[in-house]
């Protein structure tokens, strides 16, 4: 009876032991858990050696549900296919897809989305469609490349609205490491205002 107290005591400083070596998942929402967790992952993590070692998470803005808005999709018809500038010489094939407008802080926005041409073949990512924005706190606060923002065809209603959300925003591959290469933010998709959600600027060690 005595051995088997013992073993089971054993048992259970082992599992406090384990539980406590393993750091909960980052983030304040399940987007940025995951986002943290990805990053995380040395097998695909985008971040440098020297800054996975060191890394506690990525920074964001406080979450604010103000910048979840519904936006208005106009199709844009017999858009032509062109290259995308990025930060190397590669030029991904896109086109523009259409147009969202909506309100934010009283004023309205426009916002041109896209769709890589190169998705369009992979079943995986077909239905993906690219939204990069600049605002006013980027190159300061957020990332000066701009931010970006994945929408799905399927999130267009019958309606053609779609909920935007800005809480979950990413940061291009390359505002991490400059071995990737990334789109570039159009100009007509800066925003005149500053979008305080979402992710921050990367701090590299």
């Amino acid at each position: 009876m005595k051995k088997l107290l013992f073993i089971l005591s054993a048992l259970l400083i082992m599992m406090s032991c384990n539980s406590q070596g393993k750091r909960p998942l980052m983030g304040e929402t399940d987007y940025q858990k995951e986002l943290n967790a990805s990053y995380k992952d040395a097998s695909k993590s985008p971040l440098k050696k020297k800054d996975l070692r060191k890394f506690n998470g990525l920074k964001f803005f406080t979450v604010d549900s103000s910048f979840i808005v519904k936006a208005k999709f106009t199709k844009i018809e017999n858009a032509p296919t062109f290259e995308m500038a990025t930060t190397t010489e590669r030029k991904p094939l896109y086109k523009e897809y259409g147009l969202l407008n909506f309100t934010l802080d009283g004023k309205q926005h426009e916002l041109t989305i896209y769709q890589s041409q190169d998705d369009l073949r992979d079943k995986k990512y077909k239905d993906y469609l690219f939204l990069p924005f600049t605002d006013d706190t980027s190159g300061e606060e957020s990332y000066g490349g701009g931010r970006y923002m994945d929408v799905m065809t399927t999130d267009i209603t019958a309606e053609n609205t779609v909920i935007l959300n800005f809480n979950n925003t990413y940061n291009p591959y390359c505002a991490y490491n400059d071995k990737y290469s990334c789109p570039l933010t159009p100009r007509k998709n800066h925003l005149d205002i500053e979008i305080k959600t979402g992710i921050k600027v990367f701090e590299k060690h």
